[in-house]
């Protein structure tokens, strides 16, 4: 099992790279259910895109505190990061584009962020 988990969106032009977490989370908000993303938090320098920054198209509503960004061709969400509301240094890649091989064993906690904002587990 290596140390990281590298992924891509469907068309290869975005990419990252993270650190393998202790786990990942999916969330049941309404962006995240709706994208069935499983996201991996990073803290600042365990993670990175390392191609297609410039290939990326953003969301953001609400309170604009993240942006989800997706890929301008395949239209795989890849990541989000900070909003332009923000200062907070947070981002996460969706690790749904990465080779399901990569992420065997690896657990997953459900995040309630439609109601309490608190892990079911």
């Amino acid at each position: 099992m290596s140390d990281t988990i590298k992924g891509a969106c469907h068309c290869g032009s975005v990419t990252f790279e993270v650190s393998r977490p202790k786990f990942a989370v999916r969330c049941n908000c309404s962006i995240c259910r709706r994208y069935a993303a499983t996201w991996a938090h990073c803290p600042p320098n365990e993670g990175q895109i390392l191609s297609g920054q410039d290939h990326v198209t953003s969301y953001s509503w609400g309170d604009h505190d993240i942006a989800f960004h997706s890929c301008k061709t395949c239209g795989c969400v890849t990541h989000w990061g900070p909003g332009e509301n923000t200062d907070l240094d947070r981002f996460a890649v969706n690790l749904n584009m990465a080779d399901p091989a990569d992420l065997e064993g690896l657990r997953i906690r459900h995040f309630d962020g439609a109601d309490s904002w608190e892990f079911f587990d």
